[in-house]
């Protein structure tokens, strides 16, 4: 990846040939009555997070906003651990979240400074039935790229597409910030720009693939807690992590998003977990909208008739 970082940076930049005033103007009024050529499907790609291993450091979030140029949140810590910048939005594409899980026991020691030493706090580290004493869970969120994507059932303009690496992407230029998209995502992804009022998520870094360059935050993870690649061969090296966990005395180690539910697709971009996905922020059974919608339709139509049904009633048997 390296080299062929070096290689994009050698190329020549070339501006495009200037047009004539005529050709211009007849191009903007064809345009938009022109279909594009469908890209060639390439296998399809994503995310593993491996939450285990992650450290909090941010490196992901920064590399994130310096390729995407997107704005600071600012330097001020929201009082949520080590977090300042509270959640995804349009600015923030990554986002690293701090979960601080422990006992009374343990906490009023360490505020008491009853702990003298380091083995005295790992000895307090057990693990019960409903939560550890002690530990720190982070886990680098983003968006999921789920194969059935409410966001992109529910885009009334197109903006929102599956590319060719079967992640999906927002057109921000098409987009009409009606936020049909941030009302469908059951993860709170998606959010408009207070800017230009367009949504705005992670785009799995599609400039960068499409040169064969990983993604920026998977780049800069320095544990590999974010693995980029084809979603087949993640899942297979996911699958072989959980095992190994467990045989090392994790049991709660599964996957999450990696096979669809009943109510819900598998996702291009997963996480391996060790506790309930709640605890992290995720709704522990997520529901794509879409499947209410014929029940909504079928209730809508009763209703329309049922209101016809009053009104022919009140028009002819309170006739005077």
């Amino acid at each position: 990846m390296a080299s062929r970082e070096m290689e994009l940076s050698g190329l020549h930049q070339s501006n495009d040939p200037p047009r004539s005033r005529l050709s211009e103007v007849l191009r903007r009024l064809i345009y938009p009555f022109q279909r594009g050529e469908a890209l060639k499907p390439r296998p399809a790609t994503g995310f593993y997070t491996d939450t285990t291993v992650c450290i909090g450091c941010k490196a992901c979030e920064v590399a994130c906003k310096q390729w995407n140029q997107l704005p600071s949140d600012g330097f001020n810590f929201s009082g949520n651990s080590y977090d300042n910048t509270n959640e995804l939005s349009a600015t923030t594409w990554r986002h690293v979240k701090f979960i601080e899980q422990f006992s009374h026991e343990s906490s009023s020691n360490l505020v008491s400074g009853n702990l003298t030493s380091l083995d005295q706090l790992v000895s307090l580290e057990t693990v019960s039935n409903e939560s550890p004493l002690n530990r720190w869970l982070m886990m680098s969120d983003h968006c999921k790229h789920c194969v059935a994507a409410p966001c992109h059932q529910a885009c009334p303009t197109g903006a929102i597409v599956q590319n060719e690496f079967q992640n999906i992407y927002i057109q921000a230029d098409i987009c009409n910030g009606c936020s049909c998209c941030i009302a469908a995502c059951p993860f709170g992804v998606i959010t408009r720009s207070d800017m230009g009022g367009h949504s705005h998520k992670c785009t799995l870094c599609y400039d960068r693939q499409r040169d064969g360059l990983e993604p920026a935050c998977a780049k800069a993870c320095p544990t590999q807690s974010i693995h980029f690649g084809p979603v087949d061969e993640l899942r297979e090296q996911a699958r072989k992590r959980v095992e190994q966990l467990h045989q090392r005395g994790v049991p709660q180690a599964y996957l999450y998003g990696d096979v669809p539910s009943e109510t819900y697709s598998e996702m291009h971009s997963f996480y391996l977990l060790v506790d309930r996905p709640s605890i992290y922020g995720l709704p522990d059974a997520p529901f794509n909208p879409w499947l209410h919608m014929m029940g909504d339709y079928v209730r809508s139509v009763a209703g329309g008739l049922a209101a016809i049904a009053v009104l022919l009633v009140v028009v002819f048997l309170l006739k005077p």
